[in-house]
């Protein structure tokens, strides 16, 4: 299934997410998303990828070229900005829960990583992340089915039952 073209992977926010904290170049964000790194944590991303990704967000108009920098083991580096229309995006983003239990190992950490940077609470994204699982265990209870696809909604209840303490924990 192909994407709409105005929707973003989660390498792809984590990535837009990083030029809208202050302009910055592509090594330093490859830094920041290797695996040990402040972001890499949560998402990591080789640097082959970091860099076609800018360019997926150039493309779209979402960052753009301001500038450049000396680089002490290369020719200059490009700085990279948000544009007006990146930092609206990944504004919304911050604030919208994700739809399902499975987007929130890397999605809503990826929020809450990037809420925290900015120094930002976490409690309006919070609060609707609470809801939206709440609606999700409330489908999942009301399933009455057997075999494997009991199995299969037990399982899925169970991970959004512990999703939702999982937020109302970070919410107390």
């Amino acid at each position: 299934m192909r994407r709409r073209s105005e929707q973003l992977a989660t390498g792809e926010w984590a990535v837009l997410a990083l030029v809208a904290e202050a302009p910055t170049h592509g090594f330093a964000i490859a830094r920041a998303l290797a695996p040990g790194g402040e972001v890499g944590r949560v998402w990591a991303m080789r640097r082959p990828l970091v860099y076609r990704t800018l360019d997926v967000l150039g493309d779209r108009e979402l960052v753009r070229e301001a500038g450049t920098e000396p680089s002490g083991s290369g020719p200059p580096r490009t700085v990279l900005d948000v544009t007006g229309e990146g930092r609206e995006r990944v504004d919304r983003w911050l604030l919208d829960p994700v739809q399902h239990v499975r987007d929130a190992r890397a999605d809503l950490m990826l929020k809450l990583l990037f809420l925290d940077r900015a120094g930002l609470d976490p409690a309006p994204l919070l609060a609707a992340q609470r809801e939206r699982f709440a609606v999700i265990a409330r489908e999942l209870e009301g399933h009455d089915e057997s075999g494997f696809a009991h199995t299969l909604a037990l399982w899925r209840l169970e991970n959004t039952r512990a999703a939702i303490r999982f937020v109302e924990r970070l919410l107390s």
